[in-house]
């Protein structure tokens, strides 16, 4: 790694922790207004960060950006935070309201790329710098972890948007394989991490074109 790359990874490593903060908080605050409290009643409705973050996520989130730049691929990182407790039971429809919860998530993630591709496109950062840096990487981090999250594979959030159109018996077959999915994320991450990034990049590609379309960038 270069002294520019060693640079930029010790900037975006605090922009990935307060993206990961953001997206579990999000859940825990819409989770609590449809009626479970769980995570609230745990001290999770926090911006602490002690309180959200994940060994292992944080530790793939600089197994993906490194591999990112060996693959030539910048602005690439896929990492996880501690998830916040929901328990289902708590809901009056737990499949739709589990749905709301996961888009929470991302929607938070992809609301701050918003504001900071517009800050990125309108505001005169005055050339390159470590202020330009941290505004494009905030917005590069958070369309990643967005976009990474609404993928249909348990225990991820576009799991749970599936599941809501789900019957009742499929769905609870469907959470059953929670406690597989993160296995095999893992290990698709680390065993085809070029593959992988490929195939994501479009779609992380695409969510920045929408920006800078609806920004006028």
């Amino acid at each position: 790694m270069t002294r520019a790359e060693l640079g930029a990874f010790a900037l975006v490593l605090p922009v990935l922790v307060i993206a990961m903060v953001l997206h579990e908080l999000a859940h825990g605050v819409v989770a609590n207004r449809l009626g479970d409290a769980t995570a609230r009643l745990l001290g999770r409705l926090t911006l602490n960060p002690l309180r959200h973050l994940d060994p292992l996520g944080t530790a793939m989130f600089a197994i993906t950006y490194l591999g990112g730049i060996a693959a030539g691929i910048e602005g690439f990182a896929i990492g996880w935070a501690r998830p916040v407790p929901v328990v289902p039971g708590n809901f009056r429809r737990p499949q739709q309201a589990m749905a709301l919860v996961a888009l929470a998530g991302p929607a938070v993630n992809f609301a701050v790329a918003l504001v900071f591709a517009f800050v990125w496109f309108h505001v005169d950062l005055g050339g390159s710098g470590v202020l330009a840096d941290a505004v494009l990487l905030t917005v590069l981090v958070n369309v990643v972890l967005g976009v990474f999250n609404l993928l249909p594979v348990p225990p991820l959030d576009g799991s749970r948007v599936v599941g809501a159109f789900l019957g009742r018996d499929a769905w609870l077959r469907w959470l059953s394989f929670d406690r597989y999915g993160l296995f095999v994320i893992i290990g698709v991450v680390l065993i085809f991490n070029r593959q992988f990034q490929e195939i994501l990049t479009p779609f992380t590609d695409g969510a920045l074109r929408v920006l800078a379309t609806v920004l006028g960038g």
